[in-house]
């Protein structure tokens, strides 16, 4: 009588753990009143990196990557429907990047570039491109290259020494004085500062992806990351210049003839910040992460591409957020938050956040999740959320690992409650 008795109540706690390390599929966030929808099916699922495109010229379907490799999910029929991610692009498959106007996935393998037909199916390779760095009409590809100028004229800057990190963002301060928080920003920082500081000689090549001429221009003595085409311009790439953020003026643009390189926001106070930076979908503007000083006064920034001006809506401590991003119409961002290890420091900062432009020039908060389970340090297992908005701006797409393992999620803006 007794294992009668037992044995049900055993199986009954045994299955209780196994649902309560189960993701969640579909709730409202007790914290925000806002609706979640687990998106993927695989554990190890995420978004693109912020700034990659990840949705169809129509809007209609969203790509992220999975363990099995690179998925779509259809976003027409979201919160009226459970979502059902669809294998696009089997393993090996890396580099995903979605055309601005064909109905294309770009990505690697092997060496190449392919691009899959979302529609069709069908799969081409793309000849002469190695990376899917590549341009608003999907004539060009770009990458960065170690090189110097064989012309001369670009002549290595004076050497400059590194001053310790602690020193630059503590000054008085000993690293037994910091937070643990505080001192693994400070060894970061000292790594970065080392190649940013004297970097090597690097250029862009342009390759015309139906000829299969290629260029070599824009030579200069800079760590070159984040190249990223302008969203309408074909010969517009916006790029930084990688370091610590304190200590060089970070974004550029270029155009692929090798003409007008241009610094696209130049810092005016010891200390001051500027990067994260991302185009607005009509390649008017280009959006960044603004710091005046850094850990200081926080801002999400833009810069008017034609004219230079610039715009600058400020950002509370604990709303500051590893990366923004932008609707389509410059009227919502979204922020993914940070945790106590990161440039604000911030006590209560770990939120996916909204962000609502007001008539007078100001932004209006909304926390959308509660991120207070999410590991965000990417060098201590955790993984940024990478968040974007939807084209239709009814939902924040983006990755989390709240519930133990990596998944993809929607939030819808809308609130239920």
């Amino acid at each position: 009588m007794r294992l009668r008795v037992v044995a049900p109540l055993l199986a009954a706690l045994i299955a209780s753990r196994a649902a309560a390390q189960e993701p969640r599929t579909d709730w409202v966030d007790p914290a925000t009143g806002h609706r979640v929808i687990r998106l993927s099916a695989e554990p190890g699922s995420q978004t693109l990196y912020f700034h990659d495109n990840a949705y169809s010229p129509e809007g209609d379907r969203f790509v992220f990557t999975g363990p099995a490799g690179i998925m779509t999910v259809d976003l027409t029929a979201l919160g009226t429907a459970p979502p059902r991610a669809e294998l696009a692009v089997p393993r090996p498959a890396g580099g995903a990047y979605v055309a601005r106007r064909s109905r294309e996935i770009y990505f690697t393998r092997g060496g190449e570039v392919l691009a899959y037909h979302m529609d069709t199916k069908a799969t081409r390779r793309v000849p002469h491109a190695t990376r899917t760095v590549i341009n608003a009409d999907e004539s060009v590809a770009a990458t960065a290259v170690a090189a110097e100028d064989p012309s001369g004229h670009t002549p290595r800057p004076a050497y400059r020494e590194p001053r310790p990190q602690l020193e630059r963002m503590f000054p008085g301060k000993r690293l037994d004085e910091l937070t643990p928080e505080q001192q693994y920003a400070v060894t970061k920082e000292d790594g970065l500062a080392r190649r940013a500081l004297n970097p090597d000689g690097m250029a862009f090549v342009f390759t015309d992806l139906k000829t299969g001429a290629s260029r070599t221009t824009g030579y200069q003595y800079a760590w070159l990351n984040h190249l990223q085409f302008s969203p309408t311009d074909p010969a517009l790439l916006l790029y930084c210049h990688e370091g610590t953020w304190h200590e060089v003026d970070r974004i550029w643009t270029i155009r692929t003839d090798g003409s007008e390189m241009t610094l696209r926001h130049r810092r005016t106070m010891d200390m001051e910040i500027a990067g994260h930076e991302f185009w607005s979908h009509d390649g008017r503007t280009i959006w960044f992460d603004l710091q005046t000083p850094r850990s200081g006064v926080f801002w999400i920034a833009g810069v008017d591409v034609a004219t230079g001006r610039e715009r600058r809506y400020r950002v509370d401590r604990d709303a500051w957020s590893v990366h923004y991003n932008v609707s389509r119409d410059d009227s919502l961002f979204m922020g993914d938050g940070g945790d106590e290890t990161q440039v604000a420091f911030a006590k209560d900062g770990r939120w996916i956040n909204l962000f609502r432009v007001q008539p007078d020039g100001t932004l209006r908060r909304e926390k959308l999740v509660d991120m207070s389970r999410h590991n965000y340090v990417t060098g201590r297992g955790g993984v940024e959320p990478n968040g974007s908005i939807t084209p239709d701006k009814k939902w924040v797409i983006f990755t989390g690992n709240f519930d133990g393992a990596r998944h993809v999620y929607a939030v819808e803006i809308a609130r239920r409650r």
